[in-house]
């Protein structure tokens, strides 16, 4: 599936009924927001932009869309040390699928900024900022914005997305020849899982993430700098105990359907994610490889377990964030009836799991120069 049809998990996600960003990423967003702050006094005080670019790559349509955007304006206009290299003008250009909801955004910017305006009325710099915000709906994985026209770039929950499934290339796709999956009862990789289908995975993310890497090197400026939260894996081992533990258990709780008579064993056998978690070996070497970009930082953190509230379980919480993401191609793949029976299952095996052990998911920080 190409990834035009489905949606980025950006601190928010794209077309569904829970378009909205969840508190889980919302936590780790808050958690590495001091260095997008630095990062982009970093930058100013590199390239001293009288007219500076950002770009937030999957910006969603949730209340954490803007909040990124306000806290940099606020900083570069507050920071003595800027002074007198802060940028007078800001240019903003927010990206997601042309299946995001930007009307949202757009009916949130008269209040934006108002916002702006209050709280700029005492800042330290030479009078107030001119703001422009635009819409670039399109897949990041090529061209979005002319050359050279940006200084800083963030992306969020967004790079662990594929732009398909590997499942065209035979023979490192994960199909055979008579196009049946080779990695059955299986939606991600597992350690029952042929080492092709591995394979076959990360050469899609290489794939993406060298095309990623390339088209923002043409947009950025020289010395301009991109901060990118994505999802990964600890060691070599692609089935851990992570976040593709998590796929794991949505597989069972598929599987668990089909033994009730509720899923049928082909569509079960034929579902699989656009998803890939990297390693740190394996994202180092890539920008390595591609040659545009330096690493500032490559970082792994984890998100706390016990924000939850309101009586919320830990596997309830994940499986909202789940169903957001993955509500409308499973509909579309299985049905809608099996939306709400799969997904308390899957809480419930996510509580059931944690209890026994706990599950592990990390997140990479990456804070990339362009050369």
């Amino acid at each position: 599936m190409d990834v035009e049809k489905v949606f980025h998990m950006t601190g928010g996600v794209g077309e569904t009924s829970y378009s909205r960003n969840s508190s889980l990423q919302k936590k780790a967003s808050d958690m590495v927001k001091q260095v997008i702050l630095e990062t982009v006094e970093e930058v100013c005080l590199t390239t001293k932009p009288k007219s500076i670019g950002i770009a937030d790559l999957g910006c969603s349509s949730g209340p954490n869309t803007l909040s990124n955007i306000k806290e940099i304006i606020e900083t570069s206009r507050n920071n003595k040390l800027l002074q007198p290299a802060a940028p007078t003008e800001f240019r903003v250009f927010l990206n997601d699928l042309p299946t995001n909801d930007f009307n949202a955004i757009f009916q949130a910017l008269p209040e934006f900024r108002h916002q702006l305006k209050e709280l700029g009325r005492n800042h330290i710099g030479h009078g107030p900022s001119n703001i422009y915000i635009a819409a670039y709906p399109g897949s990041f994985y090529g061209r979005l914005f002319p050359d050279h026209c940006l200084h800083f770039i963030y992306s969020s929950y967004s790079l662990h997305w594929l732009s398909r499934v590997p499942l065209v290339s035979i023979p490192s796709g994960i199909y055979d020849e008579d196009g049946r999956s080779m990695n059955k009862a299986n939606i991600y990789i597992s350690e029952n899982s042929p080492p092709q289908v591995s394979e076959a995975y990360f050469e899609q993310f290489q794939e993406d993430f060298s095309l990623f890497l390339r088209s923002r090197s043409e947009e950025l400026v020289t010395g301009g700098k991109m901060v990118l939260i994505l999802l990964g894996r600890e060691g070599l081992h692609h089935a851990d105990r992570g976040n593709a533990f998590f796929w794991k258990i949505l597989s069972r709780s598929l599987t668990n359907l089909f033994t009730k008579g509720e899923v049928e064993k082909e569509k079960l056998d034929s579902y699989e994610v656009h998803f890939y978690a990297p390693c740190k070996e394996e994202i180092g070497e890539i920008v390595k490889r591609d040659g545009c970009f330096q690493v500032d930082r490559l970082e792994i953190f984890e998100v706390e377990k016990n924000i939850v509230g309101n009586g919320m379980s830990y596997g309830r919480m994940v499986a909202m964030t789940v169903r957001a993401i993955q509500e409308s191609m499973i509909a579309h793949h299985f049905g809608e009836a099996i939306v709400e029976s799969l997904f308390e299952e899957y809480g419930r095996l996510v509580d059931e799991e944690m209890a026994k052990e706990e599950i592990r998911p990390i997140t990479f920080l990456l804070v990339l120069k362009k050369l």
